[in-house]
């Protein structure tokens, strides 16, 4: 992770899915080395750190960037 986000909150969610049913999903509030606070939802079967890890890193550098814009 380094110091590119910080993980601030995850909260596990429910929604009705249109063609499974009840799905499940984790949303993550982090807050970025440029102090942006983003939330980012994590579908249940990517919900382990090794794939969370570099979905929350994209998303962090993105908002990163779009702040110096």
């Amino acid at each position: 992770m380094g110091n590119e986000y910080k993980v601030l909150k995850i909260d596990e969610m429910s929604r009705m899915s249109d063609t499974q049913g009840l799905e499940h999903y984790y949303r993550h509030r982090i807050k970025t080395k440029g102090k942006v606070i983003l939330t980012v939802d994590i579908e249940q079967e990517d919900f382990t750190p090794e794939k969370v890890a570099p979905i929350l890193l994209k998303a962090a550098q993105n908002a990163d960037k779009i702040l110096t814009l």
